[in-house]
């Protein structure tokens, strides 16, 4: 069989490839890539003639081309892959096909490199000894704020991908869910000419990405929920809704207040006052 190797590409300057890269895109047989143009850019930057048999593997062909690749490497055939910057399979093709070589015992292989998840990690100033990389939130604003919500109360700093024409409003939404003054840091064109790292509060940087065209690659982290100092019984959890409501806040309303304030979960507060009320 062949070997299938999952690539990592800069993901700004053309100097930061591996010397194993280079041997690799020099001798590799067939090369899936995400974007033709940009992997022979990189080969000539690199000064590598490719000999290979290049094709596109993409979003919108991933599933089709994958097929065709596990049949090269079945008939033993090494193929590498590599997207336009980072790792394949993080938020990049790749995934599909890793999985369909270990349900067939194909090889499979890493050649390690930048990855913009951890190098915006270690800029950022926040916490780096847990982590989860949450990719690019939902589109859609209900999905968007459902999936915040849910993370509200995550310990952990949290890494995201993000266009800069969603930026601003992802910012908003994130100081809605997680909290106006919860630290983070935007990374834009990580590695390249106009790199920058903005770090501050996440309603202050909502305020910032708002009045500028902001271009580029964005990473955005996202420090943890700090731990709890507040109420966690679940009777003084009743006892606080049960007070909002009385100052006339409606229920739903004292359940997320009373949620994010004190850094719990909406659903552990909802459960307790439901609770309640059986009882």
């Amino acid at each position: 069989m062949g070997t299938l190797v999952l690539a990592a590409a800069p993901i700004g300057r053309a100097e930061d490839a591996s010397v194993r890269l280079r041997n690799a895109l020099a001798g590799a047989p067939v090369i899936a890539a995400e974007d033709t143009r940009r992997l022979r850019r990189l080969a000539a930057d690199l000064g590598v003639e490719l000999t290979a048999r290049v094709v596109s593997y993409y979003d919108q062909n991933e599933k089709a081309r994958a097929a065709e690749l596990l049949e090269d490497l079945l008939a033993g055939r090494d193929v590498l892959v590599i997207t336009d910057a980072g790792m394949p399979g993080v938020s990049d093709p790749g995934y599909r096909l890793v999985r369909a070589a270990v349900e067939r015992d194909v090889p499979v292989s890493v050649l390690p490199g930048p990855s913009a998840v951890t190098t915006a990690l270690v800029v950022s100033g926040l916490p780096t000894d847990r982590f989860c990389f949450e990719g690019f939130p939902p589109r859609k604003k209900g999905e968007q704020a459902r999936r915040l919500e849910a993370l509200a109360a995550e310990p952990r700093t949290m890494v995201f991908f993000e266009s800069p024409r969603r930026l601003a409003g992802t910012l908003h939404a994130m100081a809605a869910a997680f909290g106006a003054d919860r630290p983070a840091a935007v990374c834009r064109e990580l590695t390249k000419t106009y790199e920058e790292v903005r770090r501050g509060g996440l309603a202050e940087l909502a305020g910032w990405a708002g009045e500028r065209d902001v271009r580029g690659e964005i990473t955005l982290v996202v420090g943890g929920a700090p731990k709890p100092a507040g109420l966690s019984d679940p009777a003084d959890l009743v006892a606080a809704v049960a007070a909002r409501e009385a100052a006339g806040t409606p229920r739903n309303q004292a359940i997320r207040e009373i949620a994010k304030e004190n850094g719990i979960p909406r659903g552990t507060v909802y459960n307790a006052v439901v609770e309640a009320r059986k009882e």
